[in-house]
């Protein structure tokens, strides 16, 4: 029997994964993390909610349970990381920081004080191992609902102490579990990604901590057809919310879409049509690379890459860059390829590691 902490976060997948562990026999702690401090427009605190469930669940399968606050890492690991991004034009994706810097250093390190053999989450992944011992980081059974893209930063001694105990199972059946048990969770909603932000409309929650810089909309030509609100709310890609109507002389019906920033000139380029060809690239670089192992598995490789989360897996030629980074070519065309976000290696089921897209070469390139 070991003594496990089960990161809660008041969902219905961490429930489960404690329920699991107890059934198991083990010694189970759960544990409800609080990153974030914000009153909601009633002055309620918007984690008590998820705090008294947490609670409902451990007092139900009868295992003992701590709050612990990690407000003051997190603003300083990840959330201040999230604002710089986002001052550079890119689009940032704190979830995977999230994991590295909070739930599996700062929240295993109180873990471990806790006398812990593991940590475990509700994330939807597998582990495995290496001929000589190394653990591997598998994608969850549940293809629709595997996390692995989320996890490619953590390491080896990371992985050493981690257990993934509902990755095997699909979320229907997470849900049937839960429910069988009587969980208060069993129906609640899935979370929706970025825990600070929730449910809230983005543009005012950015708003509290940078200031917006509005600016004109162009197309390629320079003629202006619409003011942005501040370039920090747009992605490349992007179709909804550009509020562009009425241009005279454009394609009658054509949707406009967010083909680049100018951050110099303040200004959106953008461009009528999906599948504008310089919407398209194959060829980019990323930063930051790390790998699970703990090294890439060569100087070249071929493998599959997700340039997005829920992104098919794509056909992709590694080669390491002599800065740390990586040239990441795709077999077929990518659309929008974003600076900012995860770039997810593959091999089968193993996720080898990754980089954060820097930037992206050869866009428009056809073929």
């Amino acid at each position: 029997m070991a003594r496990i902490v089960v990161g809660m976060s008041g969902g219905v997948d961490s429930s489960v994964a404690a329920l699991l562990l107890k059934r198991a026999g083990h010694e189970v702690i759960g544990v409800f993390m609080k990153n974030w401090e914000e009153k909601d427009e009633n002055g309620v605190c918007t984690s008590e909610s998820d705090w008294a469930d947490v609670r409902a669940v451990c007092e139900k399968i009868d295992i003992p349970y701590y709050s612990v606050n990690f407000v003051r890492e997190y603003y300083d690991r990840v959330f201040s990381y999230f604002l710089s991004e986002y001052r550079r034009g890119r689009t940032p994706n704190p979830d995977v920081l999230c994991n590295r810097e909070i739930k599996f250093k700062a929240f295993l390190d109180f873990a471990m004080e806790l006398g812990a053999d593991r940590l475990a989450t509700g994330h939807f992944c597998q582990l495995g191992d290496t001929e000589d011992g190394k653990k591997l980081l598998l994608r969850g059974a549940d293809g629709n609902k595997d996390q692995s893209y989320f996890l490619y930063m953590l390491g080896q001694k990371a992985l050493e102490k981690a257990m993934f105990p509902v990755g095997n199972l699909t979320k229907a059946q997470v849900r049937e579990i839960a429910e069988d048990a009587g969980l208060v969770t069993s129906k609640k909603k899935d979370s929706t990604g970025v825990c600070f932000i929730g449910e809230r409309h983005f543009k005012p929650f950015l708003q509290q901590f940078l200031p917006a810089q509005p600016g004109d909309i162009v197309t390629l030509e320079g003629r202006v057809v619409g003011r942005h609100d501040g370039l920090m709310y747009y992605t490349l890609g992007q179709r909804r919310g550009l509020g562009i109507g009425g241009v005279e002389g454009a394609q009658d019906g054509g949707r406009w879409f967010v083909l680049a920033k100018d951050m110099d000139r303040n200004e959106l380029v953008v461009t009528q049509g999906k599948d504008h060809p310089l919407l398209y690239s194959k060829n980019a670089l990323g930063e930051d690379a790390t790998w699970i192992a703990g090294e890439p598995p060569a100087r070249e490789f071929d493998c599959t890459c997700k340039y997005r989360y829920r992104q098919p897996d794509q056909r992709v030629h590694v080669t390491l860059t002599d800065d740390g980074g990586v040239h990441v070519e795709a077999a077929d065309r990518q659309r929008a390829v974003t600076p900012g976000q995860s770039m997810v290696f593959y091999d089968g089921e193993i996720c080898l590691g990754g980089a954060v897209c820097s930037r992206v070469l050869n866009v428009g390139q056809v073929g």
